[in-house]
């Protein structure tokens, strides 16, 4: 299966997905990764796994639509299966999930439906939760509304500062997107079956 990955920022979840492949976790080829920031370090990360790295930006492009239209020629240039979205910060348009029908997934920082949107892990902890936690999910067209794949719970200690529960949101990321990626990836081969 060929899977594109979409980042904005630092990368640590592209990482540990593109390790997962070379370590021959997830069956499955990393066929390029795409940064809506030219300068995001997600892209030194893509190139130490000698993975095609792409980018641009939206303001590079009239309006949403042109920039999308790009994206969806780049995924298909690259003949990519599955969109794997790892702290791509931008709402999916219409054509792209038309395109890749619950073939886009994301992974949120939090107990969906609780707190969706950017800051999920803020949100929670400023709420004063017990627990909270990881979701994967397909993408449709809402803001995190997509149908849930998996979930991975975190305790809240009274103890715990923001920086130390997003330590554990990250443990968890880490373990959980690259095993429900294997999962996928291998039901994807038994349908082709």
């Amino acid at each position: 299966m060929r899977i594109a990955v979409l980042a904005s920022g630092n990368g640590s979840n592209f990482e540990v997905i593109a390790q997962a492949i070379k370590d021959k976790e997830i069956d499955a080829e990393l066929v390029l990764l795409f940064s809506d920031h030219h300068d995001a370090y997600v892209l030194e990360r893509g190139k130490k796994f000698g993975v095609p790295c792409e980018s641009f930006e939206l303001k590079e492009f009239s309006d949403k639509k042109n920039y999308e239209a790009a994206l969806l020629e780049l995924l298909k240039r690259y003949k990519a299966e599955l969109v794997v979205l790892a702290g791509y910060m931008r709402i999916i348009g219409k054509e792209l999930l038309e395109a890749f029908p619950n073939r886009i997934v994301n992974i949120h920082p939090a107990l969906l439906p609780n707190f969706p949107g950017l800051h999920g892990i803020k949100d929670a902890y400023e709420a004063g939760v017990k627990e909270t936690g990881v979701t994967i999910h397909f993408v449709d067209s809402g803001v995190d509304t997509g149908p849930i794949i998996a979930q991975g719970k975190v305790q809240v200690a009274e103890s715990d500062r923001l920086e130390d529960l997003e330590k554990k949101i990250h443990q968890v990321e880490h373990q959980l997107y690259p095993q429900v990626l294997a999962e996928i990836v291998k039901e994807f081969h038994r349908d082709k079956e």
